[in-house]
């Protein structure tokens, strides 16, 4: 089963010391609201913008006049929000990362130069550094039965204890297009999932899915 350490190179992303004291990455989902809300007000004021309250958004980010912006939320340096974005609340984009038209997040981690830039829903959710959504793929955050998420990897069984858990995504994933990340999925660093494909459990470190199940090594 796959641990924060195993995942994120935590040094690519503002909200490092969330991760502190907990092993497991939808550990951070709790309390990422809080979080925000608390490392909002020490941003260095000559670089971000308190433009509302629980928003603070980067000097030289780029967020376009039509994106729908909700708090708790941090937009780091360098970051884009294009055309008809929705940030829900408890959302933190990393620098030089894209949240791209028409793309909705909640309750997410975005680390450093993720990109989810055309038509995705991602909730309740972390992405690991450079990790990229092709165009409309979709992290399911619940069940169809509405019952706690379960991580499911081979025989072992993790409970979340959470009704709400999207996908936690390694640094470097790249998802193809049109992919349904299913509730609590996680896809391990430098792993490649196939267009089309609707992806359950754990998919191991530099892999490529292929799609119902196959999975094959990068090596």
């Amino acid at each position: 089963m796959y641990q924060n350490k195993d995942l994120f190179d935590l040094s690519r992303t503002l909200a490092a010391p969330l991760f502190e004291g907990k092993t497991w990455p939808w550990e951070v989902l709790n309390d990422l609201q809080d979080f925000i809300l608390k490392l909002g007000p020490t941003l260095p004021a000559d670089k971000f913008r308190h433009i509302a309250p629980g928003i603070w958004i980067a000097n030289d980010a780029v967020v376009a006049p039509t994106a729908s912006l909700h708090g708790p939320l941090i937009i780091d340096e360098g970051a884009e929000v294009r055309h008809c974005a929705f940030l829900r609340g408890s959302i933190l984009v990393g620098k030089g990362a894209v949240v791209g038209n028409s793309t909705e997040l909640k309750n997410t981690l975005l680390f450093d130069q993720v990109q989810v830039p055309h038509y995705n829903y991602v909730g309740d959710s972390v992405l690991g550094y450079k990790a990229h959504f092709g165009a409309g793929v979709i992290t399911s955050n619940v069940k169809g039965d509405k019952s706690l998420v379960v991580i499911k990897e081979g025989d072992n069984r993790h409970q979340t204890c959470r009704k709400k858990v999207g996908a936690l995504v390694g640094d470097l994933g790249e998802i193809g297009c049109n992919t349904v990340l299913n509730p609590g999925t996680i896809i391990g660093r430098n792993t490649q999932v196939y267009p089309l494909c609707s992806v359950r459990g754990c998919v191991p470190a530099n892999s490529i899915y292929k799609g119902e199940g196959k999975i094959v090594s990068k090596s």
